[in-house]
């Protein structure tokens, strides 16, 4: 069974805080994704998809879904990232969400050289 495990995700505050000190970039017109290298061996994923940017709640659990679903399929390098939802990701289709979420796992996995 494939699951999106506990060891996965960032759970505590202190795990959110220690990605935004020293967070590097990566910008669409649809996320923020702010990284930073772990120790772990493995990626982590945090979600701050806010009211403000998405109002309906149906769509934020829709966005959260389509990238968690993205996040365990894809071999990504040790590192911690938070997704920041931007202003018009809820009109999206899901086919374009998932497209874009390829292209920014690519970039991630580049700046690894992984």
């Amino acid at each position: 069974m494939f699951a999106f495990n506990k060891t996965q995700r960032l759970l505590t505050k202190k795990d959110y805080n220690h990605v935004f000190e020293q967070a590097k970039k990566i910008v669409t017109s649809e996320f923020i994704i702010l990284f930073r290298e772990n120790n772990l061996g493995y990626a982590r994923l945090g979600l701050a998809l806010s009211k403000k940017m998405i109002a309906k709640a149906h769509d934020r659990n829709r966005i959260k879904r389509l990238i968690r679903e993205s996040f365990r399929q894809k071999e990504l390098p040790a590192v911690d990232m938070i997704f920041l939802a931007r202003q018009g990701v809820a009109k999206q289709a899901n086919s374009n969400i998932n497209t874009r979420l390829g292209k920014s796992w690519e970039k991630l996995t580049s700046c690894f050289g992984k």
